[in-house]
């Protein structure tokens, strides 16, 4: 049988066929005031969710996310359903991981391909919709569980999520939830695996500055690597992750009651 002669009588029907759809974790870093003016302004962790407005899991916040049509490619597709849920576009993403489990999603068999978005929440001009909200996000370990703690100034959400460790060589991790009450789907393990994957990428590529502004301080950047790292760096350190990535302007910044400081922007710029 030909090739030709064997796609004549294909028949697709007889094959399963899973739904694939999308997930973005928009991802910010953004200023919040201090009354203290001798203080820098401290910065928080922030993703943006959706709240459901349909079954299954009505009326719980989750990841944008939406199905792929036929004739449209995964990032594409991610494109389309930043804007259609979010308003944000023309920003930075990037594929993160698939998600196969296959109890994911309770209507029938979901394949999700999950992307990461970085934004400098600080500088977009677009009103988001009024079904999406920043949320404040911490999270802290203890032994091997990641507990979450999520607040936009209304709603409060909090989950956890057990951290196994699948191959030593690779520091490697499978995810588990323990908790969750209040996101919609898997999306816990989402946050969690976009964080881990920003964590690390943050050490060996220029990622970051995705969520900076064209001018910032030394100090305001590191309190950037240190929201998004979940702890402090000695200042040696810091200045040898950054050195190749910044150029020192002529810009000062000044006032505030604390000393004057250089301005500095991106090298890639």
């Amino acid at each position: 049988m030909t090739e030709k002669e064997f796609l004549a009588n294909y028949n697709p029907d007889k094959y399963e066929k899973p739904s694939v759809t999308v997930d973005i974790l928009v991802a910010s870093v953004a200023d919040e005031l201090t009354t203290n003016y001798r203080k820098l302004n401290e910065k928080k962790f922030n993703i943006l969710l959706v709240k459901r407005k349909n079954h299954p899991f009505k009326d719980k916040w989750c990841l944008p996310g939406g199905f792929i049509k036929m004739d449209e490619t995964l990032d594409e597709a991610a494109i389309r359903v930043l804007k259609n849920e979010t308003n944000l576009d023309n920003i930075f993403i990037e594929q993160l991981y698939t998600f196969s489990k296959v109890d994911r999603d309770p209507r029938m068999r979901v394949i999700s391909s999950s992307y990461i978005s970085l934004i400098d929440k600080n500088a977009i001009n677009t009103i988001i919709s009024k079904e999406a909200s920043w949320f404040d996000v911490t999270y802290e370990e203890k032994g091997n569980l990641v507990k979450f703690y999520l607040n936009n100034g209304q709603d409060y959400i909090d989950f956890t999520i057990k951290k196994t460790l699948k191959e030593l060589s690779t520091d490697r991790y499978s995810f588990e939830i323990v908790d969750n009450k209040y996101l919609a789907f898997d999306n816990p393990i989402i946050i969690l695996s976009g964080i881990e994957r920003l964590k690390n990428k943050v050490l060996y590529t220029d990622i970051v500055f995705n969520m900076m502004p064209k001018y910032f301080t030394l100090k305001e950047l590191q309190q950037v690597y240190e929201i998004i790292l979940n702890k402090k760096l000695l200042d040696p350190a810091f200045r040898r992750i950054i050195e190749d990535k910044v150029i020192k302007t002529d810009k000062v910044k000044t006032g505030g009651g604390h000393r004057p400081s250089y301005y500095y922007k991106y090298k890639g710029n």
